[in-house]
């Protein structure tokens, strides 16, 4: 129904900056908000960030805020996750999301791309 694609993931060390993008084709118009998730190898995928599409509202992990920045572009179905000072703990997949209109359930997971920060 809608298809997701994450890119922009890589190796970066400690202190460095990478920005990831998520571009949304399909039912895109079934989805009203979209944002990011991450899993460390071994532990639970957990929330990262979100947008809606419309409503104005952002939300973040306490583990990122400051530090990372999610926005959005809705003529080109894209979401984007600047992420600075990135740190250690914060090497994961990262997986796009995107939550169903209807439902409010986020339905939809892009195949995922890996940040790994090094020293």
């Amino acid at each position: 129904q809608v298809q997701l694609v994450e890119s922009g993931g890589g190796l970066v060390q400690a202190g460095g900056s990478l920005r990831l993008s998520c571009s949304a084709s399909g039912r895109t118009f079934s989805t009203d908000a979209m944002g990011w998730f991450r899993q460390a190898p071994g532990k639970e995928r957990k929330f990262v960030a979100f947008t809606s599409w419309s409503g104005g509202s952002i939300a973040y992990a306490d583990s990122v805020k400051g530090r990372f920045t999610i926005s959005r572009d809705n003529a080109k179905n894209t979401v984007y996750l600047q992420m600075n000072s990135l740190k250690h703990e914060d090497t994961a997949v990262y997986y796009c999301a995107a939550r169903d209109a209807v439902t409010s359930k986020v339905d939809y997971w892009g195949q995922g791309t890996q940040v790994t920060v090094s020293s």
